[in-house]
């Protein structure tokens, strides 16, 4: 993506200061999805490094990356699996509990959503810590995926999140890095 397109795919994100604790900046992409050019632009970003290879299902982790994912999938001509939060999926599912910065959540996906050997690109808006995305992977490799990558719109890099991922082999593609937390 050239200077000029990049620039203009991050004026789309705005940023929320103090939110939603004092020290936070926000990044909010409800403004790139509701702009017709930015959400095309970062979905044919997310998507240009995987066209024309094997991908079977994206996967989504709620909520943003299922509305990213989603169109990701659509171009791609794969499946879309949702990665869920706990309590959420009415079939058979598989879980993990993943540690906060304060407690523990928990993410879910269905039992039957991923074959063994297919070739999975997880998808969301954003890391940062990595411990949704981390679980994800790592959900997916239960099931007996095989995790081609990982694509987020924006990264915090100074949190260490996409570094978290690369540490468990898993290629990371962001379109943007933003500073802070």
């Amino acid at each position: 993506m050239d200077a000029r397109k990049h620039s203009a795919l991050k004026d789309s994100i705005r940023s929320i200061p103090d939110y939603p604790k004092p020290g936070i900046v926000f990044r909010d992409i409800t403004t790139l999805l509701s702009d017709p050019r930015s959400f095309r632009r970062a979905v044919d970003s997310l998507v240009h490094p995987y066209a024309g290879g094997r991908i079977d299902q994206v996967a989504g982790i709620e909520a943003r990356g299922f509305i990213l994912g989603g169109a990701v999938a659509h171009q791609l001509s794969s499946g879309f699996v949702p990665i869920r939060k706990k309590g959420k999926l009415p079939h058979t599912k598989v879980s993990l509990a993943y540690a906060l910065e304060y407690g523990t959540d928990e993410i879910e996906i269905h039992v039957d959503a991923i074959k063994p050997g297919d070739k999975v690109l997880l998808v969301d808006d954003l890391i940062a810590t990595g411990g949704t995305a981390t679980a994800a992977v790592n959900l997916l490799r239960q099931l007996g995926a095989e995790v081609v990558a990982a694509c987020f719109v924006i990264d915090l890099p100074e949190i260490g999140g996409a570094q978290k991922l690369r540490d468990l082999g898993v290629p990371v593609r962001t379109l943007m890095e933003f500073e802070g937390h």
